[in-house]
């Protein structure tokens, strides 16, 4: 069954999406032990084993230090996982609790309802991704070179990642449902996608294959705005970012409209 369109004034519907923005602000800060510190942990332990124990005996990468040149990729996995996390976790609790449906039925557009949830994964993407930065600043002192380059990376990647955990969310039918994407696609994607290593040093047929994996130009996109080296063009780099969040905003917003995975 189709989503009935709006009847609400725009005014009305910034009421909405504020209001699901807001929602999804709290629940993450109110329990910020469990969505804020172990992203901090983690990725701290990742600086001082890969970083400090290993990375003092690896030579320099396109000429700097092993330690800065995994920086960029350690920040964007903690927001991959981050905004993907928040979104697929809020609305499939959204689904399970069935108020849903009171959504879906309201005079809201479905692409407000997206945004709202989205908006949420971005700033929670956002917020770990300076928390991950101030640990990398006591291990290493990073300059960021481009910073409104950065800023635009971390906003392309948190959306991207947010989108994709609400596509998972539609689909997912159990608790366990929501973990199988992050085991089987985005770990292994992540860590192939070039955080620990320049794709430079692969085999050409590695490196072929490895052009197919997105993250790779998310990594080397934000590698270059805050240290100024990339394995591939920055610029077709955004493209296929941006074409991805376009592809996934797409398909999420025709997901809710059609009710798939919420509706009999």
């Amino acid at each position: 069954m189709a989503h009935r369109r709006s009847l609400l004034p725009m005014d009305t519907e910034v009421v909405a999406f504020r209001t699901i923005f807001i929602k999804e602000i709290v629940r993450f800060m109110r329990i910020w032990i469990q969505t804020l510190v172990p992203p901090a942990i983690t990725m701290g332990l990742y600086f001082i084993i890969f970083g400090e124990l290993l990375g003092k005996n690896l030579p320099p990468v396109n000429g700097i230090s092993f330690m800065d040149y995994i920086v960029p990729g350690i920040i964007l996995m903690a927001v991959i996982t981050n905004a993907y996390g928040n979104v697929v976790a809020s609305f499939f609790s959204t689904k399970h609790q069935h108020y849903v449906e009171e959504m879906i039925i309201a005079p809201i557009r479905p692409w407000i309802i997206v945004a709202g949830y989205v908006s949420g994964g971005i700033a929670r993407g956002i917020v770990v991704a300076f928390i991950v930065g101030a640990v990398a600043m006591a291990f290493t002192e990073v300059r960021v070179e481009q910073p409104w380059l950065a800023a635009l990376v971390l906003l392309l990647t948190a959306s991207l990642f947010s989108l994709g955990g609400f596509i998972n969310a539609v689909f997912s039918k159990t608790f366990d449902d929501i973990s199988i994407i992050p085991t089987f696609v985005l770990t292994p994607l992540t860590y192939l996608g070039g955080v620990f290593y320049s794709v430079e040093i692969l085999p050409a047929l590695w490196r072929d294959v490895s052009a197919l994996n997105p993250i790779l130009y998310m990594v080397n996109a934000f590698r270059y705005a805050l240290l100024g080296t990339s394995d591939v063009d920055v610029g077709f780099s955004l493209a296929v970012i941006i074409a991805f969040n376009g592809v996934f905003a797409f398909i999420a917003v025709w997901l809710l409209r059609r009710g798939v995975g919420i509706k009999a």
